[in-house]
């Protein structure tokens, strides 16, 4: 009961995986959240670990995730917020399904899962990092549904820094700019890579491993007195325009 213990939803793959594995090289337990059973299931391997095959859209999974991990871990310590979609597309083409599916995912996931962990985080003291995007600072083209979702996350990050500080509760939310996954490289043709590197003033993308890092900072007693920040780890590229020629094509 002494060790800690984080609920990572998202976690079988990716920036959700790879904070995961970051948490438990530091010693965490760690409960890995993931509606994609099979996917889930490849980590079965992992030492000090639940696995969680349970959809975050979803209140009755929610409460499920909060009882399985105390169940087995005796505490909740930390919680990311990771999980979600992604659908692109113009805003004409964007039907109210589509959209459903991204809120329902990328913002009802996220205040589902922080209130029902909310009463272990009180007992504690921990911490929740909200996994937000790039697309949520700043607006761009294709994403209507989901830099919306995003931005919706950032302000909910300070809804919820604000109202759980006086229990000792920190939130705090991550806002990765574009990152290295097999996804990203699947579907960035070679002209949008270049792009972005002539974007980004460190002129790369980055990494999983990257961004795990900022994420188990931002949990860990290290960030003891941080609260309702947003950070974005993109390599500076909020910081050097809207959008690229190439993503619009």
């Amino acid at each position: 009961m002494d060790q800690k213990c984080a609920i990572v939803t998202g976690a079988a793959r990716g920036i959700g995986l790879a904070t995961a594995r970051l948490f438990l090289d530091q010693g965490w337990r760690v409960a890995l959240l993931d509606r994609d059973a099979e996917e889930l299931a490849k980590q079965d391997g992992l030492a000090d670990t639940l696995l969680l095959p349970l959809d975050v859209s979803r209140p009755e999974d929610t409460e499920a995730m909060v009882t399985r991990t105390l169940d087995w871990a005796g505490r909740i310590d930390a919680l990311v917020n990771n999980a979600g979609v992604a659908e692109f597309g113009p805003v004409e083409e964007t039907d109210f399904e589509g959209w459903r599916r991204v809120m329902a995912t990328n913002l009802d996931g996220v205040f589902l899962c922080t209130q029902a962990a909310t009463r272990a985080l009180k007992v504690s003291r921990g911490s929740v990092v909200n996994i937000g995007s790039i697309s949520g600072l700043r607006a761009s083209t294709l994403r209507v549904a989901y830099g919306t979702s995003k931005a919706a996350v950032i302000h909910l990050t300070k809804q919820h820094a604000a109202e759980l500080g006086e229990y000792g509760i920190r939130v705090n939310c991550v806002c990765p700019g574009p990152v290295r996954t097999k996804l990203a490289m699947a579907v960035h043709t070679q002209e949008i890579i270049d792009a972005y590197h002539d974007a980004i003033p460190l002129n790369r993308y980055g990494s999983e491993q990257e961004i795990a890092e900022v994420i188990t900072f931002l949990c860990s007693d290290r960030a003891s007195y941080v609260t309702g920040q947003v950070i974005a780890a993109d390599g500076g590229f909020e910081l050097t325009g809207v959008g690229l020629p190439a993503l619009r094509r």
